[in-house]
């Protein structure tokens, strides 16, 4: 009777446990809760990146992803992706683009503005997401959360895939990598570092790293990375960034 009782209370405790586990769509809506939530909805976001100054408004349903760029002789180059689609502007005036290099400057604008608000992206309707299981780097507990795109709504690197290192304990998004089929393909590994909040929204910069081994599987980057056989390849400052929240 005692071992009944025993093995009773054991699948109790274990169906406690578990119950206690959180799924991946909880894991994500924290992470996003804890980098900004409903503030990214609201807001206008300006930030200089490399050679370009970027701006996103997102009011309610409505968005507006905006890029300047200046040429060779400083006139600049405006670029904008909307819920209507994507323009392109030469000393304001529209510039007449093939519907192929639409495209190609739309995910040239959307990736930018997608890196520096991650991990906001993550619930847009296109987005696939598992939980691959969980793993530690430096000594620290990370969910690891596999992304992938689907076609339709992807845009058009929709084939590449993604994995986050979100910490277990206040869920920042840490790490993160991807695998990409442009230009022969690739392999990258980024590590956050420089967080700041401003104004309720946290933004980070990163280290990119890179390997060759195209086959290694991406939830064996963080262990590389903790081996220093990554190949540090560039870094990924934002400067100059402000926020206005909108009513």
């Amino acid at each position: 009777m005692k071992k009944y009782i025993l093995g009773v209370l054991i699948i109790a405790v274990t169906f406690a446990c578990n119950s206690k586990q959180e799924n991946v769509q909880q894991i994500i809506d924290k992470a996003i809760e804890n980098a900004g939530g409903e503030n990214y909805n609201n807001a206008e976001i300006s930030f200089d990146f490399r050679k370009g100054s970027y701006k996103s408004i997102r009011e309610g349903g409505k968005f507006e992803l905006k890029r300047i760029l200046p040429d060779s002789t400083g006139t600049q180059y405006r670029d904008v992706v909307n819920n209507e689609g994507f323009t392109r502007y030469y000393k304001d005036t529209m510039v007449q683009l093939s519907d192929s290099m639409k495209n190609v400057y739309a995910n040239s604008v959307n990736s930018v503005h997608y890196f520096v608000q991650l991990p906001f992206g993550l619930n847009d309707a296109a987005v696939n997401k598992e939980l691959i299981g969980k793993d530690t780097v430096h000594n620290k507990e990370y969910y690891e959360v596999k992304v992938t795109f689907n076609a339709e709504g992807g845009g058009a690197d929709h084939e590449d895939v993604y994995m986050y290192w979100i910490d277990t304990q206040n869920y920042n998004v840490d790490y993160l990598a991807y695998s990409f089929e442009v230009n022969d393909g690739g392999l990258r590994f980024r590590k956050a570092y420089n967080p700041r909040t401003i104004k309720g929204i946290r933004f980070v910069d990163y280290e990119n790293y890179k390997t060759d081994d195209l086959d290694t599987p991406l939830k064996q980057l963080d262990d590389l990375y903790e081996a220093r056989q990554l190949e540090l390849l560039s870094k990924i400052e934002n400067r100059n960034i402000e926020v206005n929240l909108l009513e």
